[in-house]
């Protein structure tokens, strides 16, 4: 076996650690394990919502709609993601935050991977 080759499936494997896939959080001996970026697999329910808003943002962020119907709110601005590949980019100091508005599937990209900050959605 390669140590640094692994297989699996993001919708088992997000299960595990609340959608995060890849990151500085994971073991440093499993080549998931990343300082430099985050993946995150997010399943959400209808109606499911970021409790409260992002602030103080030190990353930058990728969020693409793989399927459902997502709302990002920024400041000043609503983005409605609804046709699949739909995404949004936000740099470093941007606060955010979300909500489903139907059952989605949304891939995120947050780079640098940073330590001190939860793996929570």
């Amino acid at each position: 076996m390669n140590d640094t080759v692994y297989v699996g499936n993001a919708g088992k494997d997000a299960a595990l650690d609340r959608g995060w896939l890849l990151g500085h959080f994971k073991d440093p001996a499993d080549p998931r394990h990343s300082e430099d970026v985050e993946i995150k697999w997010g399943v959400h329910p209808r109606g499911d919502e970021r409790a409260q808003w992002v602030t103080g943002e030190a990353r930058t962020a990728l969020l693409v709609l793989v399927s459902g119907r997502f709302r990002v709110e920024l400041p000043g601005r609503t983005v409605l993601l609804a046709e699949q590949g739909d995404y949004v980019v936000w740099g470093r100091g941007v606060d955010h935050s979300w909500y489903a508005e139907e059952e989605s599937v949304v891939l995120t990209v947050r780079w640098p991977s940073l330590p001190g900050y939860a793996t929570s959605p």
